[in-house]
């Protein structure tokens, strides 16, 4: 019997050994993986635009300044643009003329002051006075890219903007708007919604100070 106790408490005892050692937890190790991203390649340099992608208005200056210097070289003798001055300009505006599609009346033609004639008659075509301005102002520009005396220049003496040149485009508008009955004024910009703002602040603080 003590035996047989014996025996039973030595199979507890290993029993109680073996599940101790069961549960004993294992050492694991981790393990962390590091991922490298590349950095993306820088952009390509931007390509320079093609005349094709130039403005229209751009496109057209650079007509008008080709033309303008043409005419130049078949002067005689010929000419410079930094040479160029009004008159050289006022013959220049006389030889577009005989390109020009707005018909002009004189003064003893039945059709002046008619802006929709009934029939034709012999009066010349002539550049229009709006075409004439807008020719001006871009050669204007492009005396002042290729030639300088720009209006923060030293010497300023763009021809282009000179007072005799804006007395002739003045000229030409006053007789076109009697010759063709037509009138050339230019749209008033409608007031932006800021400066209504400001004229109602205005309005309420002067009905207040007469309240007061």
């Amino acid at each position: 019997m003590e035996f047989f106790s014996a025996h039973l408490a030595h199979n507890v005892t290993i029993g109680n050994i073996f599940t101790f050692n069961s549960i004993t937890p294992t050492p694991t190790t981790n393990t962390t993986r590091v991922v490298v991203i590349p950095n993306p390649p820088p952009p390509p340099p931007p390509r320079p635009c093609p005349a094709s992608d130039l403005s229209r208005y751009e496109n057209q200056k650079r007509r008008d300044w080709n033309t303008f210097c043409q005419y130049l070289n078949n002067h005689r003798p010929p000419l410079s643009p930094s040479l160029s001055n009004a008159s050289h300009i006022f013959e220049f505006l006389k030889f577009l003329d005989q390109f020009g599609k707005t018909k002009v009346h004189f003064q003893n033609c039945p059709f002046f002051g008619m802006p929709n004639p009934p029939a034709p008659c012999n009066c010349p075509l002539r550049q229009a006075w709006g075409s004439l301005d807008a020719l001006i102002g871009r050669l204007r520009a492009a005396f002042e890219e290729h030639v300088g005396g720009g209006k923060n220049s030293e010497a300023n003496n763009n021809p282009f903007g000179s007072r005799s040149i804006r007395i002739l485009l003045r000229d030409v508008r006053d007789f076109q708007t009697k010759s063709r009955g037509i009138s050339y004024q230019k749209k008033r910009k409608r007031p932006s919604s800021s400066s209504n703002n400001k004229q109602c602040n205005i309005a309420i603080i002067r009905t207040t100070d007469k309240s007061n």
